[in-house]
């Protein structure tokens, strides 16, 4: 990927989460009482999906920034089980799966 590549999909990143989070604040953010099974689940043609490389196996992307071993389950914006899908941090009101990633992992602190 090129710079100016690298840099367009920062900026497309920007662009979602802004208006993800403005969209959360007008709607008054997200019930504190939501369950992760009454989340729908992330898609791949949600824009902050692909906005931030979002797959739902992470043994299956094609992506460079993947370490062996991350995934949503050990991320520390990941609120759910081990398994199974639940809630991120990055995907308001939406769930992801337990063994998916994205470009924006961050480990767990332990």
């Amino acid at each position: 990927m090129s710079h100016e590549e690298s840099n367009e999909s920062r900026r497309r990143f920007l662009k979602v989460a802004a208006g993800t989070t403005a969209a959360a604040v007008v709607l008054g953010g997200l019930p504190t009482m939501a369950r992760s099974a009454d989340l729908p689940h992330v898609t791949a043609a949600d824009p902050t999906a692909k906005a931030l490389d979002y797959i739902d196996d992470a043994a299956k992307t094609k992506n460079p920034k993947h370490k062996a071993g991350d995934n949503c389950a050990n991320c520390q914006f990941y609120s759910g089980g081990a398994t199974g899908y639940g809630p991120c941090a990055l995907f308001p009101g939406k769930s992801v799966s337990a063994k998916g990633w994205c470009v924006s992992h961050a480990p767990k602190a332990h």
